[in-house]
């Protein structure tokens, strides 16, 4: 397995041992392993430190920030710039996990020319290790040509959120035995084009079970059933944080909309009955200082 070792002083575990960075080959590993790749979707510094500090394997900086966390109706709205600032955040906390970055819509549709320009950016620029891109067969030739200029790729097909309006919604794919071979097919054109793993979105277990044993590349479920050689889902879904029903698969691990919202009622609570602050969250003035102001005060009057 393919491994780096952080200096002293960049990266520890909890018991103090070194941290051994995530790579590509090592991804690689653990699927021929049978080492199940935890992953999880993450958008910001500290949640992105958390992750990475859990022993998470690998972190994707998701087009999904476009809805639980910029608050747009879909993923189509991200832009560029959007993407390369979420992810310098998310790399500035990552010290083990592997770093993919969504490639969001429109910025490899119009020219491979523009996906490689922009898949450059989110690697040199923002720290990505890889970008990912939707879509099956119809994207091989992308993947190989950014293969090309030696930019890993994760692939992404099943459900594929960036195509909501010509999918008519989200909705579960692979039912058919005709879209069953289209996607077995799909997977292996991304392999053979050079992805170095793959993602299944909402689609049958059986199906996902089946392209998981065909493939030599790694695939990462969401919806896709316990086959898969890794999971991943979206951090804020983990922690009941998306304001709206969740996926069937989600599964919530936490209640921190309920933490958050009970917090924030005792402060405003406290703030309004003077608990707080309190003596213990004021600062004061040196004694000394106090002894100089008290004695330049004039002396009030006898009466």
């Amino acid at each position: 397995m393919s491994v780096t070792h952080f200096p002293a002083g960049a990266g520890s575990s909890a018991v103090g041992t070194p941290l051994t960075k995530v790579t590509m080959p090592a991804l690689a590993e653990m699927k021929r392993q049978g080492t199940t790749i935890a992953a999880l979707t993450a958008y910001d510094y500290p949640t992105s430190r958390l992750a990475d500090e859990a022993g998470i394997d690998l972190i994707l900086v998701g087009d999904s920030l476009a809805m639980v966390v910029l608050g747009y109706e879909n993923t189509l709205s991200i832009t560029m710039d959007e993407m390369l600032h979420h992810t310098r955040a998310v790399a500035r906390a990552v010290r083990r996990a592997f770093l993919v970055a969504d490639m969001p819509y429109g910025s490899y549709h119009a020219s491979s020319r523009d996906a490689v320009r922009n898949a450059v950016r989110l690697i040199k620029e923002a720290g990505a290790q890889a970008v990912k891109i939707e879509g099956g067969s119809s994207r091989a030739r992308l993947v190989q040509r950014l293969t090309d200029a030696e930019i890993p790729v994760v692939g992404h097909i099943g459900l594929t959120p960036q195509s909501v309006h010509s999918m008519g919604g989200y909705h579960v794919q692979g039912r058919s035995l005709e879209a069953f071979d289209r996607l077995l097919a799909d997977a292996r054109a991304l392999e053979d084009a050079g992805a170095i793993a793959i993602v299944l979105e909402g689609i049958p277990r059986e199906l996902a079970a089946t392209i998981t044993a065909q493939s030599g590349v790694p695939t990462i479920g969401i919806g896709a059933g316990p086959e898969c050689d890794g999971q991943i889902l979206v951090f804020h879904d983990l922690f009941n944080l998306t304001f709206s029903p969740t996926a069937k698969f989600s599964h919530q691990y936490a209640d921190g909309a309920a933490f958050f919202a009970g917090a924030l009622a005792q402060y405003r609570d406290d703030v309004a009955t003077h608990r707080f602050p309190s003596d213990a969250e004021s600062y004061h003035l040196p004694r000394r200082v106090m002894a100089e102001l008290e004695a330049a005060q004039p002396r009030a009057r006898k009466a």
